[in-house]
């Protein structure tokens, strides 16, 4: 099979690489950090991803991040390590928005809420209130008919 080579990248093109990502970073971020010190922190864990949404208090997008955009897939998107990763992107996102207090709205039964909830509890932002908003119904559909054979 022959030898395996390992491809070491230069300081330089390390460097590239950073610029890039922090300009694609400035680009998602549309407000100005100094106007919002206020905000809401969406969580939706399904069985299969987690995504959290930062809005402003009105409820308009400010950013979101999920589980399978910052690189894991399959079924590695549902794990708690995997929500815990996007609660810090979504974390860094926020303190250069300038947001320092958040009302959290948990919604879905996927494994990664509470430790998406922790995650950002352990990051720095000053947490408000929590709020699970999880649908649930009250009485459910209608039960088929029973069967005849």
């Amino acid at each position: 099979m022959g030898k395996k080579r390992i491809i070491k990248q230069t300081e330089e093109e390390l460097l590239k690489e950073r610029e890039k990502v922090e300009k694609k970073l400035e680009k998602e971020v549309k407000i100005t950090p100094s106007k919002i010190k206020e905000g809401k922190v969406y969580i939706s864990s399904t069985y299969n991803n987690t995504i959290i949404t930062l809005a402003d208090p009105k409820g308009n997008t400010l950013a979101w991040t999920s589980a399978g955009r910052i690189g894991f897939k399959g079924a590695k998107k549902a794990t708690p390590f995997a929500a815990s990763k996007v609660a810090e992107g979504i974390v860094q996102t926020a303190k250069k928005l300038g947001i320092e207090k958040v009302s959290i709205l948990v919604k879905g039964v996927g494994s990664g809420r509470d430790s998406a909830l922790r995650s950002l509890a352990a990051r720095g932002l000053d947490i408000l209130s929590v709020k699970d908003i999880t649908p649930i119904p009250h009485n459910g559909c209608r039960p088929p008919k029973v069967r005849r054979v």
